[in-house]
Formats: C-alpha cells, sequence, structure tokens
C-alpha cells in the first residue's frame, strides 16, 4: 500500500508544493513546528533514509539544500534545521525548519495550526525563491 507521501506525490492527496523534479518532491508540512517547515522527499519510496541507494541520498540531500535556500530567503531566520526521524510515515523524509534557536527543532513543541490559504501563499512565496 502506498505511502501518504505517495499519495501526494501522485496528486491522490493535495498539498502545497515547494518543488519538484523527477526524483525528489517537497512540500509545506501541515502540521509546522514553523513557517515554512517543509518535507523532502524521494518519489521513490523506501522507508528508512539509509536504505537509499548512494546516488538517490546524496541527489535528496542536494535538492534539500536548494529547498533549504529558498526557504532561507524567504522565511526571516537564523538558520535552516534539518531533521530526519522516519517514525511517523514510513517513507524517507528529511524536515527542513526555519530555526532562531536549537529549541525550535525540537518536536515536542507544539505545533503551529496554519489556515490552508496562508500555506498556500508561503509556498508560493519559497518556490519563488527556488
Amino acid at each position: 500500500m502506498a505511502s501518504i507521501f505517495t499519495k501526494i506525490v501522485n496528486g491522490e492527496i493535495p498539498c502545497h508544493k515547494i518543488a519538484e523534479d523527477e526524483n525528489y518532491f517537497a512540500f509545506l508540512d501541515i502540521s509546522p513546528l514553523a513557517l515554512g517547515h517543509t518535507l523532502v522527499i524521494p518519489k521513490q519510496e523506501v522507508d528508512y533514509i539509509f536504505d537509499l541507494d548512494d546516488d538517490v541520498l546524496a541527489g535528496l540531500n542536494l535538492f534539500a539544500k536548494r529547498v533549504a535556500k529558498a526557504i532561507e530567503n524567504t522565511i526571516v531566520c537564523k538558520r535552516i534545521g534539518i531533521a530526519v526521524i522516519g517514525i511517523e510515515v514510513p517513507h524517507t523524509h528529511i524536515h527542513l525548519v526555519p530555526i532562531n534557536n536549537v529549541g525550535d527543532l525540537n518536536f515536542a513543541n507544539p505545533k503551529l495550526e496554519i489556515a490552508s490559504d496562508k500555506l498556500a501563499e508561503i509556498a508560493a512565496k519559497i518556490r519563488e525563491n527556488f
């Protein structure tokens, strides 16, 4: 059965897309830690990041870097924090989170509730910088 992320890539579930190429996909997290919190995934459905082929892993990180730079040029922050947890969805994904201090990347923090139209606006601004 396809993961929720595969369904997003296939257009079966809507998302606020940031970027896409033939191998990778980036979209806003709908329960973000911060404005601009983005998930970056390989289109290939592999549960654990270190089970990816080396070239896919390298490509994922390079794609994530481009997305992070676009976020950084859109959202006021000191850094783009990066986290790979991989427990909640069995599909490799990288969290890119705008942060101003180390505590901002704590996944135990309350998630923001952002209206869909605001997420769409944020996604459009990040896409402009991609």
